[in-house]
C-alpha cells in the first residue's frame, strides 16, 4: 500500500491530504456538498486520484487507510435535523432537561430567553422505581410504566429513545431492565443508556449527553453507512477511521455505537496537527475556513480539554471534549450594515452554495473573500492554484454595495470588511487566552485554514506576537491532524473518595475494570499489541467546591500505590492553579470520576524541527501586484513569491505575498518568513 489519506469536510471546502512514503504530503480540495456530504467525500478522492494519474478504483486500491473528520452530527444538531427522541426518566424528575443547571457563564445576561428543552415534556416519560446513591434498590422498577412509555413514544413519532435514571452509574440494573423491555416491544428503535454514554454523577449532563447521543444514532448511522457503501462500491477495501471529539480517531462501528463522540470532532484535529508540527509546550491554534474560525490551545504539551462544551447557546454537550472555540468568521462570512449604519461581518456565511460573489455561482452578497480580491491579496487567476477562476468584477460590485451603504470608497469598504473580520477572530483568540488569564504573547501561534494566512499578519500585529507558523499544509490542517492522530477511546467510571480517607483499593478496582474495557476496544479495533497504551485521568474538586476539573495521571503500572496519593493531590493543585490562578494546598481534594483512555499509536510523533541549511538564496519574485497594505498608506506594489520555489532555509521579507496552491500568505513590513525543512513558514516579527 502506497498512500494514507485524511479528509476533512468543512462548510465550504472538503480538504484531502495524501501522505506517500518518502514524499512530501499533498493537499487537494473540492467544494463541499451540503446535504450529501458523502458525495463531496468521494469527489475529493476523485481529485486526488486524478492528481496521481490514476482511476479512482486504481487509487483506492493503493490506499492503506482513510481518516475522516466529519461535521455531519454537528450540522444536524445546529439546524435541528436530528431524530425525535423520547426520554425515560425517574418518576419525580421529568424536568431534568427543562431546568438544566445554573449557567457558569453569562448568568446576568437578561437578553437571553429561557430556551426550550432538548427533549420536550410531551416526549419525556417518568417511570417508577428508585436506586439510591449507594446503589441499593429503594423501590423496584415499575415495568408497566416502561411499557406505557414505549406505547406513548410510538404514537408521538419518536425515532430514538434515551434512558436516564437516577444513580444508574452505581447500579445500572433498572436502565438495563428498561432496555430489555424496549427491545421486546420495539426491537428496531435505537436506544442510548446514560450509564454507558456518560457515567458521571451530574444528572443534567448525563441526561443531555444521552439524549443527544440518541438523537444522532439514525443520522450518524445513515451517513456512515452511505459513506461505507460509496467507498466499497468504488473499490476501497481497507480501514476507515472517523474523528472523535476527544482528539483522536475511532472505527466507524464505534462512532455509530456512540455518535455523540462525533460532535464537533473535525476542529479537534487542528491542535493535534499543531502539536505534531512544533515542540513548543504552549501553542495557540487557529483555523479559518470558509464558514468559521476555530481556536484551540495546547498547554504544557497537552491539548486543552473542557467539560463545558456548548453545542447550542445554552445546551451543554455533557461530556469533556477538546476545547475548540468557534465564531462565524470565515472566507465566506457575509458583510452587512445594521440598522444603526455599522458594518458587521458574519456569522452568516455564503458557504459552498452559492459561495462568495466572486465565485460567479449566484452569490451576490459581499464576503471576506470578495474583500480580499478587491484588496489585491487574493489573485483571482490563482485561487486554488488556478483551478478556480474568480471574478473581480463581481467582487467589486458586491463590496461596492456595502461601500454605498457606508458612504466610503470601494477599497475603504473592502479594508473595513477585512479588519472587522480580523477583530472578530482576535476576540476569539482572546477568549481562550486573555479571558482564561493567559497572555497570548507567551504562546506560539500555529495558523491553519485556507483563509487564515491572508489575515494572520495583521492579527499578530494587533496581538503583539513576535513569531508564528504558517504550515505548508495550513489549508488542510485538520485533515493532516487526522493522519497524525492516534486511535482513541475512553472508558469512564464514577467513584467518590477524597484525600482524607482515600480508598485506593476501590480506585484500583475501578481502573482495572476500565482498563479491561479498553482492552476490549483494542481487540474490536484490531490495534496491534505493540501500538497499545493507556492514559489515565480523574475529575476532582476541593471540598464544597461546585465544579470538577480534569487532571491527567501518570500511573506506573496502571495502579495507585501508597505513595501516589500525594502525587494525585499535587497534580490537582497544580491544574487548579493553572486554570483558576489559585490553589489551596490545605484543602481536601475530592475524587469523583475516573477515566482510562485506550490509545492506538499512529506512529507519527516527531515534530519537524530539522535544522535548515544556511545561506539559501531568496527566490526571485514571480510577479508584482498592487495590494492594500495599511502601513504603507493604501494600495502598494509589492513582490509576489511562488511558495513552491521557497527551499528550506529561504527567507522572504515583507511586505510581500507568498502564494501556495491552497493559500495566500500576506507578510507586513518588518515580518520575515523562513521555510523550514518541511516547507512550513516560521514567521518572525522585528
Amino acid at each position: 500500500m502506497t498512500y494514507s489519506v485524511g479528509i476533512d469536510i468543512g462548510g465550504t471546502f472538503t480538504d484531502c491530504v495524501v501522505m506517500e512514503a518518502g514524499k512530501a504530503p499533498r493537499i487537494l480540495k473540492c467544494p463541499s456538498t451540503p446535504g450529501e456530504f458523502e458525495r463531496g467525500f468521494m469527489d475529493v478522492l476523485g481529485v486526488a486520484a486524478e492528481h496521481y494519474g490514476k482511476s479512482l478504483s486504481g487509487f483506492l486500491k493503493e490506499v492503506a487507510s482513510i481518516v475522516h473528520g466529519t461535521t455531519v452530527s454537528t450540522n444536524a444538531l445546529v439546524v435541528g435535523n436530528t431524530a425525535p427522541v423520547g426520554l425515560i426518566a425517574t418518576e419525580g424528575h421529568p424536568d431534568i432537561l427543562t431546568l438544566r443547571e445554573a449557567p457558569r457563564k453569562r448568568p446576568w445576561n437578561w437578553k437571553l430567553d429561557f430556551p426550550d428543552p432538548f427533549v420536550p415534556r410531551n416526549r419525556t416519560f417518568p417511570v417508577g422505581g428508585r436506586i439510591d446513591a449507594q446503589g441499593k434498590e429503594v423501590s423496584p422498577l415499575v415495568e408497566s410504566d416502561v411499557r406505557e412509555a414505549v406505547a406513548h413514544f410510538r404514537k408521538a413519532g419518536v425515532e430514538a429513545i434515551a434512558i436516564s435514571l437516577l444513580w444508574s452509574i452505581v447500579n445500572p440494573s433498572h436502565e438495563l431492565r428498561a432496555l430489555e423491555i424496549v427491545r421486546q416491544l420495539w426491537p428496531e428503535v435505537p436506544v442510548s443508556l446514560s450509564h454507558e454514554v456518560n457515567p458521571i454523577p451530574r444528572e443534567y449532563r448525563r441526561t443531555i449527553s444521552t439524549a443527544i447521543d440518541a438523537s444522532l444514532r439514525p443520522v450518524v448511522g445513515a451517513y456512515v453507512g452511505a459513506l461505507d457503501r460509496a467507498l466499497r462500491k468504488a473499490g476501497y477495501e481497507n480501514r476507515l477511521l472517523i474523528a472523535n471529539c476527544v482528539g483522536g480517531m475511532m472505527p466507524p462501528d464505534e462512532i455509530v455505537a456512540k455518535p455523540i463522540y462525533s460532535v464537533m470532532s473535525g476542529p479537534t484535529l487542528a491542535p493535534i496537527a499543531a502539536r505534531h508540527l512544533t515542540r513548543d509546550p504552549d501553542v495557540i491554534v487557529v483555523d479559518m475556513g470558509g464558514t468559521t474560525f476555530d481556536v484551540s490551545a495546547v498547554r504544557g504539551g497537552q491539548i486543552v480539554v473542557t467539560p463545558e462544551a456548548l453545542i447550542f447557546p445554552h445546551d451543554l454537550l455533557g461530556l469533556p471534549k477538546v476545547d475548540v472555540r468557534s465564531v462565524g468568521a470565515g472566507g465566506g462570512s457575509v458583510a452587512w450594515v445594521d440598522v444603526g449604519g455599522l458594518l458587521r461581518v458574519g456569522p452568516n456565511s455564503a458557504g459552498a452554495r452559492p459561495g462568495p460573489a466572486c465565485y460567479g455561482a449566484g452569490g451576490t452578497e459581499a464576503t471576506v473573500t470578495d474583500a480580499n480580491v478587491v484588496l489585491g491579496i487574493i489573485d483571482p487567476d490563482f485561487f486554488l492554484g488556478g483551478r478556480i477562476k474568480l471574478r473581480r468584477d463581481l467582487a467589486e460590485q458586491a463590496v461596492g454595495r456595502i461601500a454605498a451603504r457606508l458612504g466610503v470608497g470601494l477599497v475603504e469598504a473592502a479594508y473595513a470588511i477585512y479588519t472587522t473580520c480580523n477583530h472578530n477572530m482576535i476576540a476569539a483568540i482572546e477568549d481562550i487566552t486573555v479571558n482564561e488569564g493567559i497572555n497570548p504573547r507567551d504562546s506560539y501561534l500555529v495558523s491553519g485554514g485556507g483563509a487564515t494566512a491572508c489575515h494572520i499578519a495583521e492579527m499578530a500585529d494587533v496581538l503583539g506576537l513576535k513569531s508564528f507558523m504558517i504550515p505548508k499544509l495550513s489549508a488542510g490542517l485538520s485533515a493532516f491532524g487526522g493522519l497524525v492522530s492516534d486511535i482513541r477511546w475512553e472508558a469512564v467510571g464514577s467513584l467518590h473518595t477524597d484525600s482524607r480517607q482515600f480508598d485506593a483499593d476501590a480506585a484500583n478496582g475501578l481502573l482495572d475494570r476500565l482498563r479491561r474495557r479498553c482492552d476490549g476496544f483494542f481487540e474490536r479495533a484490531q490495534v496491534p499489541p505493540a501500538q497499545r497504551s493507556y492514559e489515565y485521568a480523574f475529575m476532582g474538586r476541593y471540598e464544597y467546591q461546585a465544579w470538577e476539573i480534569e487532571v491527567p495521571l501518570d500511573l506506573e503500572g496502571g495502579s495507585i500505590g501508597p505513595k501516589d496519593l500525594a502525587v494525585l493531590v499535587a497534580s490537582f493543585n497544580q491544574m487548579h492553579e493553572r486554570i483558576y490562578g489559585i490553589k489551596d494546598e490545605s484543602n481536601i481534594v475530592e475524587f469523583v470520576t475516573w477515566k482510562v483512555t485506550a490509545v492506538g499509536a499512529s506512529g507519527h510523533r516527531t515534530a519537524s524541527v530539522a535544522a535548515n541549511p544556511a545561506g539559501v538564496p531568496v527566490p526571485a519574485p514571480k510577479s508584482r501586484r498592487r495590494v492594500y497594505v495599511h502601513r504603507l498608506g493604501g494600495m502598494a506594489e509589492i513582490p509576489v513569491f511562488d511558495g513552491a520555489a521557497c527551499a528550506p532555509g529561504a527567507a522572504v521579507a515583507g511586505p510581500a505575498i507568498i502564494e501556495e496552491s491552497t493559500t495566500t500568505i500576506l507578510l507586513l513590513p518588518g515580518m520575515t518568513a523562513t521555510a523550514d525543512a518541511s516547507g512550513n513558514y516560521r514567521v518572525t516579527v522585528e
